[in-house]
């Protein structure tokens, strides 16, 4: 996984790249046809550079991966999970700031 860009993941690699890793990881659920997707998407590529090697950055089409969405209650996106150690700690929906983002990110970190 490149530390530096948002990592594109599928259903099938959503537990070796998310649930399993070390590292908190922030997934960006969205769908090319969303415009607040595209909205947030140079926010959340910024957050990757600024985060690298802290946190994990992954986006997820949820058209292309409907499995997991659905798993984790998407109903609306862009929809933003941060999950450390397995597990969701916190979630933001809509089209946010990028320092929205990066202040619940630094408080998932921070613990």
């Amino acid at each position: 996984m490149s530390a530096n860009v948002p990592v594109h993941i599928s259903d099938s690699e959503f537990q070796t790249k998310v649930l399993d890793s070390k590292t908190p990881v922030l997934v960006d659920f969205w769908a090319a046809w969303c415009g607040p997707c595209r909205m947030i998407a140079p926010s959340v590529e910024e957050i990757a550079r600024d985060y690298a090697g802290k946190a994990v950055v992954a986006k997820m089409d949820t058209d292309a991966n409907p499995q997991t969405p659905m798993q984790f209650g998407i109903m609306g996106i862009p929809t933003l999970i941060i999950f450390k150690d397995g597990r969701e700690v916190d979630r933001i929906v809509g089209a946010v700031p990028k320092a929205a983002i990066t202040k619940k990110l630094d408080l998932v970190l921070a613990k």
